[in-house]
């Protein structure tokens, strides 16, 4: 049985909003070299068209951070699957999220990265969801907020499926 799904966000407004980010992003670290940390899984979507949009020097990083497993709850804890493999320290670091929902993974992730003694760290996600925020955490760059609904696509899952979709989608239950 195939799933229904409703368009929340076109292929359009997500390319155009990344574009927007990417500029602004240029500005303010104009003369400054930036280092993303990509958060795996979903965020390599945005990471990658984000990366291509940023007009000064890029290096990056991935760190794969998990609190969901299969589930459409966080779980509350997080676990680091994978972590960087290169230093931080003295770098202007952007953390690159797909979706920020309750705060709990990137409060702890941020705390556990200033710990590494970067210049500085920024957050950028492509999608926001503030009303379901449980911990306070500062988004330097946001796409779009968000209603409170389980979206797929642009990188985010449901138990793994739907991530390549060009879209932001909900799926639709009967």
């Amino acid at each position: 049985m195939e799933d229904k799904i409703r368009v929340l966000l076109s292929e359009e407004e997500v390319d155009k909003k990344i574009r927007a980010l990417g500029d602004q992003i240029s500005k303010d670290y104009a003369g400054k070299s930036i280092h993303l940390i990509c958060v795996l899984r979903g965020g390599v979507f945005i990471t990658c068209e984000l990366a291509k949009r940023i007009t000064v020097p890029v290096t990056m990083d991935f760190m794969s951070v998990s609190s969901y497993g299969d589930g459409t709850e966080s779980s509350g804890r997080v676990k680091i699957v994978k972590d960087l493999d290169d230093t931080i320290e003295g770098k202007e670091v952007l953390i690159v999220e797909d979706i920020i929902d309750s705060g709990r993974t990137l409060s702890y992730l941020i705390e556990l990265l200033a710990s590494r003694k970067p210049n500085s760290i920024r957050l950028c996600t492509l999608l926001d969801k503030p009303e379901r925020r449980v911990t306070d955490v500062k988004v330097d760059y946001v796409g779009f907020n968000i209603p409170d609904e389980f979206v797929i696509g642009y990188g985010l899952d449901y138990a793994q499926k739907y991530r390549n979709l060009p879209f932001i989608g909900v799926v639709e239950n009967d």
